[in-house]
C-alpha cells in the first residue's frame, strides 16, 4: 500500500481497511506467540486492576512476550503502509538527537524504555502506561522504530484476526482468587468504544515512526492535532529542536506562566543526564525570525515573555527549584539579556526592555566576575550593551524593582543622570 494513502487528508485509516491488512500480514506469519498472549490478556480483562470489594488490585507487569507481541503486530502495521527502516547508524543517530539515547547493537537487549516523565531514567519498565505513575514509549532495536505498549485488542479486532481463540466466550467476569475472594474482571468484548481506541493507537503509532523516521509532513500534521503532549515532550523535556516547524509550533503555543515559570524556560534550555545545561540556539534563531516590526500576531508578545521569565531566573529564591549551578544561572541570563538588547539598537524597532540593565540589577560582584572569567560567554557585542546600559539599570531600579517610581517621584532622564556619573 503506498504511503500517500496515509498522508490524503491527515485522516485515520479505516477500521475494515486495517483489518483486512493485518489478517492478510498475519496469515503467513507464526501467530502462536500472539495467541498465547491474547489468550492471557483476555483472560486478565482490560482495565489494569482487578476489583475486589472494596479495593482495587492492579495487575501484574506485562512480561517481555506480551511486548514482543505488541512489537509484532506494529512491525505488520508499519510495514502495511510503506514504512522504511533505516540503517543501523542512522536510526541510533536519530535516536540520538531527539531523545537523547544511545543504542548499543552489541547488547543482547532487545528494546530501550523512553521514560517521557524523566528522561534520565534509563531502566527497563514493564508497566503499562497509565498517565499518573508511568508514560513512555519503547525503542524497538532490531527492527528501528518506536511503540507505546498496547495489549493485542487495542491494536488488532482480535475476534477477527484471531477466531481460534473462544476463551474470552467461556469466561465468567466474576471468579475467585486464591485466596477465596471474589474478583470482578472487565473483559475486552464489553469495552466501550474500543474501535475507535484501536484506531488512534494505530495512528498514533504509525504517524510517531513515519514523522520521526521517514520524515513524513502528513504526519506531522496528525500529531500537532492529535499527539499534542507527546510533540511537546520533544522539545521541552528531551530538547529535540532540529525540526524549525515543531519549534515553531511548540514556541507558539507556549507562554509565561506564572504558575509554572518554568515550563517557559525549556524552550531555552535543558539539563542533560549528565548534570550539564544546554542551550537551544535553535530557539533564539527562530526567535529573531518570528519577532518583527509591528507584528500584529501574538508573536508581537515574545520579548515581554522573556522579559517575564528573565525576572524569574533573576530572583535566586524564585528561581532555586531549577537547581542551577550560579554559572549556568548567570548564562542563561546572560544569552537571554543578549538576544532581546539586539531590539534596543535595530532602527527597525521601537524597543526598549532594558534587559542589560536588568541583567545589571540582578548579578551582584562575583556573578560579574563569572562574566568576565567566562568572556562574557563569547557573545561578541556583549561587553559593549553591558557599558552602555548602566543609566537602564538606575532606571529599571528605581522605577520597576524598588518601585519608587510615580506621580511623586520620577527618575533623572539620561542627560542629567550622565552628568552626575561620567563614562568611566
Amino acid at each position: 500500500m503506498n504511503i500517500l494513502f496515509l498522508e490524503i487528508k491527515y485522516r485515520l485509516i479505516s477500521s475494515l481497511s486495517l483489518t483486512f491488512l493485518l489478517i492478510h500480514s498475519l496469515s503467513n506469519a507464526q501467530t502462536t506467540q500472539e495467541e498465547k498472549t491474547l489468550e492471557k490478556q483476555l483472560k486478565q480483562g482490560y482495565k489494569q486492576v482487578y476489583t475486589v470489594p472494596g479495593l482495587d488490585i492492579p495487575k501484574s507487569e506485562i512480561t517481555e512476550d506480551e511486548l514482543n507481541s505488541t512489537v509484532i503486530l506494529a512491525k505488520d502495521l508499519l510495514n502495511s503502509v510503506g514504512f522504511k527502516p533505516l540503517s543501523n547508524q542512522d536510526f541510533n543517530e536519530k535516536i540520538n538527537a531527539v531523545f537523547g539515547r544511545t543504542i548499543d547493537y552489541r547488547s543482547d537487549a532487545k528494546y530501550l524504555y523512553i521514560n517521557l516523565f524523566n528522561k534520565c531514567d534509563k531502566k527497563m519498565n514493564f508497566n503499562p502506561n497509565n498517565h499518573t505513575d508511568y508514560l513512555g514509549t519503547y525503542i524497538a532495536k532490531d527492527e528501528k522504530f518506536i511503540t507505546d505498549f498496547y495489549y493485542i485488542p487495542e491494536l488488532v479486532d482480535y475476534k477477527k484476526a484471531y477466531p481460534d481463540v473462544t476463551v474470552e466466550s467461556d469466561l465468567n467476569p466474576i471468579s475467585k482468587n486464591e485466596k477465596g475472594e471474589e474478583i470482578k474482571i472487565s473483559l475486552w468484548k464489553d469495552k466501550i468504544n474500543l474501535s475507535e481506541q484501536r484506531k488512534k493507537n494505530i495512528q498514533t503509532l504509525i504517524a510517531r515512526n513515519l514523522y520521526l523516521f521517514n520524515n513524513s509532513k502528513a504526519q506531522y500534521k496528525w500529531l500537532v492535532l492529535n499527539d499534542q503532549y507527546f510533540m511537546e515532550k520533544l522539545v521541552k523535556t528531551f530538547g529535540y529542536t532540529d525540526d524549525s516547524e515543531l519549534l515553531k509550533w511548540v514556541i507558539q503555543k507556549t507562554k509565561f506562566d506564572k504558575s509554572n515559570p518554568s515550563d517557559y524556560g525549556k524552550l531555552f534550555w535543558t539539563k542533560d543526564c549528565d548534570g550539564n545545561v544546554r542551550l537551544h540556539p535553535n530557539t533564539f534563531k527562530l526567535l529573531q525570525k518570528l519577532y518583527i516590526p509591528n507584528d500584529p500576531s501574538e508573536n508581537r508578545f515574545i520579548l515581554n515573555n522573556i522579559k517575564d521569565y528573565f525576572n524569574y531566573l533573576g530572583s535566586q529564591e524564585k528561581s532555586q527549584n531549577e537547581n542551577l549551578t550560579p554559572i549556568e544561572r548567570i548564562k542563561i541570563m546572560s544569552n537571554l539579556a543578549y538576544f532581546v538588547e539586539q531590539y534596543k539598537y535595530d532602527p527597525k524597532f521601537d524597543e526598549d526592555n532594558k534587559m542589560m540593565g536588568r541583567l545589571r540589577f540582578f548579578l551582584g560582584d562575583k556573578d560579574i566576575e563569572i562574566l568576565k572569567e567566562n568572556n562574557y560567554f563569547g557573545l561578541l557585542k556583549f561587553k559593549e550593551w553591558w557599558d552602555n546600559a548602566d543609566y537602564d539599570e538606575y532606571f529599571v531600579t528605581q522605577c520597576e524593582y524598588e518601585g519608587s517610581c510615580g506621580s511623586g517621584y520620577q527618575p533623572r532622564n539620561y542627560t542629567e543622570w550622565r552628568k552626575q556619573n561620567p563614562k568611566k
